[in-house]
Order: C-alpha cells, then structure tokens, then sequence
C-alpha cells in the first residue's frame, strides 16, 4: 500500500467550510481596525501623561501597550469575526 506524498502546501488544502487564511487587503483592514481604536483609546487614556514625555519615548509607551492588545486581544476576535462571516455567506 502507498501513501500519498505530502501536500507541499498545507494551507492550500480546502477543508469544506472553513476559509482560508485573508488577502493582504483583508489582513490590512483587520489591522486597521484593531489598532486605530486602540492608539486612540490609550492616548484619550494617557494623553495627559503622555504629553510630557518625548515623542520617541512616547511612541516606545504606546507600542509597548498598543501591540499586545492587538495581536492577543483584537486580532484572534477579528479573525473569527471574518471565518464567521465568510461561512454564514458560503451557507447562504
């Protein structure tokens, strides 16, 4: 009995009802909407304490805070927002 050869690209297989990973101009949108909230809700949060910092440095607080909400907490809900979305209209 043979076995077949690996498929070299793996998220290229179509598993019925579950999509593929998003386009560039998707992912740009994700990206977009996780962290423009996100910088403006830290600099309404933060504005005043932010002022007297440098803008270098200020830039470093607000990256240091902005990315892990982002990629842990924004993002993986974005994700499945968007899989959620593109089944209920493959279903329709």
């Amino acid at each position: 009995m043979t076995t077949p050869p690996p498929n070299p690209n793996p998220a290229s297989s179509s598993v019925p009802g579950v999509p593929g990973p998003p386009s560039k101009h998707q992912l740009a949108l994700m990206i977009w909407l996780a962290v423009f909230p996100t910088l403006t809700v830290l600099n309404l949060a933060l504005g005043d304490w932010l002022r007297t910092l440098t803008p270098v440095l200020r830039t470093f607080v607000l990256a240091t805070i902005a990315v892990p909400i982002v990629i842990y907490g924004l993002m993986p809900q974005l994700h499945r927002l968007r899989r959620q979305l593109l089944i209920r209209d493959a279903s329709s």
